[in-house]
């Protein structure tokens, strides 16, 4: 435990936050609606603006907030990693900027397609996590990830399917899944990585040339 906090602070906050604000919240149910993304709200009081971050910190269920820690727990550490061995002690910081503008990008579309929707909530996440797992991606595109968590297949493969997926999902989905959420926070991962790291660009074209 005290490894992780020493060379990778900001995600073991934000791992152990978002458990414990979770797990207080399926105790304590009443600060769902206090708490989660609520875009009709936003728009009409800006002072809750809060709900774009405190919706990031809480979970529907327990299968919800286990496949985001996992996903986060298996790629998030790792990342910071990567961003300390790219920019030294800086790349905490930007690490900790990736992961906020991240979960603040995904959850734009959704604020402006739900703005006049009283009924809609949107709470995870999940937009964050993407954006780290397909930052990973850029760094690592050949490594193994498991599809369905059994089935290998290439990080570049798995990307190409997300994306598709989500692109098909929001238009065609009627889950109660944010998948706009998910998309963006991808493509925020991705930008903001390049953005950060601009020679990532060329990183992956190397990898299959």
């Amino acid at each position: 435990m005290l490894y992780y906090l020493y060379a990778t602070p900001v995600a073991s906050v934000i791992f152990v936050l978002t458990i414990g604000v979770s797990l207080y919240v399926f105790s304590n149910p009443q600060w769902y609606t206090k708490l989660m993304l609520h875009p009709y709200a936003l728009h009409r009081d800006k002072s809750k603006w809060y709900m774009v971050f405190t919706s990031g910190l809480i979970h529907k269920d327990w299968m919800h907030l286990i496949f985001n820690m996992m996903t986060f727990y298996y790629f998030g550490f790792g990342l910071e990693n990567m961003f300390v061995q790219f920019s030294g002690a800086w790349g905490h910081v930007l690490f900790a900027g990736l992961y906020v503008f991240s979960l603040i990008l995904s959850d734009i579309p959704t604020l402006i397609r739900q703005k006049n929707n009283p009924s809609y909530y949107s709470l995870g996440a999940s937009g964050a996590i993407c954006a780290v797992l397909f930052s990973f991606i850029m760094f690592q595109p050949k490594a193994m990830l498991g599809l369905f968590m059994v089935i290998p297949i290439p990080a570049y493969l798995f990307a190409f399917l997300f994306l598709g997926y989500c692109i098909w999902a929001s238009k065609k989905a009627y889950d109660n899944i944010n998948h706009d959420a998910h998309l963006f926070g991808a493509l925020a991962g991705i930008g903001l990585t390049v953005l950060l790291y601009p020679w990532s660009i060329s990183h992956v074209i190397r990898q299959f040339f």
